[in-house]
C-alpha cells in the first residue's frame, strides 16, 4: 500500500522555498543554453567560452532538476527513498551534477585566466595558444571525476541499505536514517576535497589575474592610455571575484553541512539549504549580464 506522507511546517517550508530557488535557477540557466543552442545553429560554430557557459548552464540546469527531486521526495514521500535502487540512483545523480557543476565552474574561471592575462611565462604562453583545444579534454576530465564521485556516492549509498535492510520496515524509519547519515560521512569528506580543489583553482585564476590586471594598469598608466585589455581584465575581475564570493560561502556551507547532518530541523540547516539553491541561478544570472549577447536577448523577453 501507498506511503502517506507526514510533512511538518519545517518542511514545507523548506520545500516551498527549494522549489521556488530551483525553478528559478532552472530558468535562468535553460536560458542560457538554448540562446547559446540557437546561436550556435544560427552560426554553425561557438567559441571556447560560449562552450563552457553553455556546458555549465546545462549541468547547473540538470544539478538543480536533481537535488530538488531529492529534497521533495525525502520530504514528502521519504519512504519511498528506502526502497533500492532509488535513494543509490538519487545519489548517483546528485553527486554527478554537482560535481560537473563544480568543475566546469573552475574551468570557467581559469578559462578567463589564461585567455585574458598576459605573462611572459613559456608554459603560460603554450596554454594560452594550446586553450582553445584543450576545453573539449577540461570537459572530458571534468565529466570523469564527477562520473566517479557518483560511482563512490552510489556505492557509499548502498552499503547503509543492504546492512540496515531490516530497518527499513514501517516504524524503523528513524533509526534507519540515522545510521544512513553516519555512512554518508566519508561521501561528503569526498565531495570536500572535490570543493577544495577546484576551490584552489579558483583562488589561483583569481590572484593570477589580479596581478595581470595590476601589472597592465600601471604600464597604461605610464603612458596616459586606455585600452580593451584594460576593459577585458575589469570584466573578467568582476566574474571571477563574484563567483569567488559566492564559491566562498558555498564551500563555508560544506564544511557546515558536514557538521550539521544529523542535526535535522535546525535553523543553520536551513540556512544552508537556502544558499545551496541560491548558488547556480545568482551566478548563472551575473554570468548573464556579464555576457553582452546574453545580456541583450534577456532585456529583449523581459517586461
Amino acid at each position: 500500500s501507498p506511503q502517506k506522507s507526514n510533512v511538518t511546517s519545517y518542511g514545507a517550508t523548506i520545500v516551498a522555498i527549494t522549489t521556488l530557488e530551483a525553478f528559478a535557477g532552472m530558468w535562468i540557466n535553460a536560458f542560457i543554453a538554448c540562446v547559446l543552442c540557437i546561436g550556435w545553429i544560427k552560426k554553425k560554430t561557438l567559441n571556447s567560452n560560449e562552450k563552457i557557459v553553455l556546458l555549465l548552464g546545462c549541468t547547473r540546469f540538470c544539478s538543480l532538476c536533481c537535488s530538488w527531486a531529492y529534497s521533495f521526495f525525502s520530504i514528502i514521500y521519504p519512504n519511498y527513498f528506502y526502497v533500492r535502487p532509488v535513494l543509490q540512483l538519487a545519489v548517483f545523480f546528485q553527486a554527478f551534477f554537482n560535481h560537473c557543476n563544480l568543475w566546469v565552474s573552475a574551468c570557467l574561471c581559469v578559462f578567463y585566466c589564461i585567455k585574458i592575462a598576459n605573462f611572459r611565462n613559456s608554459f603560460f604562453i603554450y596554454l594560452k595558444v594550446r586553450i582553445d583545444r584543450m576545453v573539449l579534454w577540461l570537459f572530458f576530465g571534468s565529466g570523469i571525476l564527477a562520473l566517479g564521485i557518483g560511482i563512490i556516492a552510489y556505492d557509499v549509498a548502498d552499503r547503509p541499505h543492504c546492512n540496515n535492510r531490516n530497518n527499513t520496515r514501517e516504524g524503523n524509519f528513524g533509526r534507519a536514517n540515522i545510521k544512513m547519515d553516519k555512512h554518508f560521512f566519508p561521501s561528503f569528506f569526498l565531495t570536500g576535497f572535490g570543493y577544495a580543489a577546484s576551490f584552489m583553482a579558483v583562488i589561483f585564476a583569481a590572484v593570477f589575474l589580479l596581478f595581470s590586471l595590476w601589472r597592465h594598469k600601471c604600464k597604461m598608466q605610464k603612458n596616459s592610455m586606455k585600452d580593451l585589455s584594460m576593459e577585458a581584465h575589469i570584466r573578467a575581475m568582476k566574474s571571477i571575484f563574484s563567483f569567488l564570493v559566492m564559491y566562498s560561502i558555498n564551500f563555508v556551507c560544506l564544511v557546515l553541512k558536514m557538521v550539521y547532518v544529523t542535526k535535522k530541523g535546525s535553523y543553520m540547516t536551513f540556512l544552508i539549504i537556502v544558499f545551496e539553491y541560491t548558488f547556480p541561478g545568482l551566478h548563472s544570472l551575473i554570468l548573464i549580464f556579464s555576457n553582452p549577447k546574453l545580456e541583450k536577448t534577456l532585456l529583449k523577453i523581459l517586461p
